[in-house]
């Protein structure tokens, strides 16, 4: 950053080996609560900021909800500074994600990084922790992915109709208790890109039981986006922000005392909004208790309304970027898909 100060706390900004900014947890600038989630704010400058989210916490909420989401607590950070300002959303993690992720802080930096996401972005790295063991310690993930509702992507034969590739560049960092700790590369943004590439290869990602996991040692989404770099809109200087796996990561792999299955997460489980698993229970129909009888059951209802958390219905694009979703098939605002609509009778 050429000895520019942070904007947040006036501490310079440190140089790494590589051209750019490195900012890791250890040096976030400031640490923010939004409710029961907490958010360290990791970058700041008059252009963009980098925050660490939490798992389980929705980079936006869904249309017409008034659940707290990352962009509402990163917009209040900005207008303590700016009442005006509000974040922009340039990209978006999975709900039950967690890790780095970039908000601009203003229209013209929003607008410049959509045009050029491909060009900009200069790298995005994941972590996760997998069940089995992939084929050799290093390769790359190159497969076609298509869309099969709006709550799950799958693997298609190369040139589908609708589909697009997706690469995934890999390296195991450790194994142990039946799990690999993998460290992934984006070369595309797909939506589910490293949790569908990774069920393909036998290796679903852990607690992620959309795509087949069968164990949840940490109890969420064994993902954490730890590094991404980019490059400002106004002088193009590469800024490049980390945010390190959490330490539980590699504990699973040491053995981790009560592993369960993933059918038997909690409602901060990977289920969204309208998904049919959503309104699945794990316990068996002839254990499970009258509804209503006892404080048991009254706590669970309690317990549903109160305490799920809030739910994203967006399409969530691993490493995001709006060059993923300007691929897609385009459709006319206004109209609904004829997949999903249901035509209407006239009256003889």
């Amino acid at each position: 950053m050429n000895g520019r100060k942070n904007s947040s706390n006036g501490d310079r900004a440190r140089r790494g080996s590589a051209p750019g900014t490195i900012v890791d947890r250890a040096k976030g600038v400031r640490a923010s609560h939004g409710g029961r989630f907490h958010v360290d704010f990791l970058y700041e400058d008059d252009e963009l900021i980098a925050v660490d989210k939490p798992s389980g916490l929705p980079t936006i909420s869904p249309e017409g909800s008034r659940s707290k989401s990352l962009y509402d607590i990163v917009t209040a950070h900005i207008q303590k500074r700016n009442p005006k300002g509000r974040a922009a959303v340039v990209q978006r993690l999975d709900r039950d994600t967690s890790g780095v992720i970039v908000f601009a802080k203003s229209a013209r930096a929003k607008a410049a990084l959509m045009s050029t996401w491909n060009e900009s972005v200069d790298e995005r790295t994941y972590v996760a922790l997998v069940e089995g063991s992939l084929p050799s310690p290093e390769g790359v993930l190159d497969t076609w992915l298509s869309e099969v509702d709006p709550y799950r992507v799958r693997q298609a034969p190369a040139g589908t109709k609708g589909a697009l590739r997706a690469i995934t560049r890999y390296r195991i960092l450790g194994e142990g208790d039946g799990f690999s700790l993998v460290e992934l590369s984006l070369e595309t943004g797909r939506r589910h890109q490293i949790r569908v590439q990774l069920a393909e290869a036998g290796c679903p990602v852990a607690g992620d039981e959309r795509y087949g996991s069968r164990r949840d040692p940490l109890g969420r989404l064994g993902l954490h986006a730890v590094v991404i770099a980019l490059k400002r809109p106004s002088d193009g200087e590469v800024v490049r922000i980390e945010s390190p796996a959490p330490p539980e990561f590699t504990a699973a792999l040491r053995g981790t005392p009560g592993n369960r299955p993933a059918s038997q997460r909690s409602a901060r489980g990977s289920t969204e909004p309208g998904d049919p698993r959503s309104s699945r229970s794990s316990v068996p129909k002839g254990s499970r208790p009258p509804a209503g009888r006892g404080p048991a059951g009254e706590s669970a209802r309690r317990g549903a309304s109160e305490h799920r958390p809030p739910v994203d219905r967006s399409r969530a694009w691993p490493g995001g970027g709006p060059a993923a979703r300007n691929e897609r098939p385009q459709t006319h605002p206004g109209k609904s898909s004829p997949r999903y609509s249901t035509p209407t009778r006239r009256k003889p």
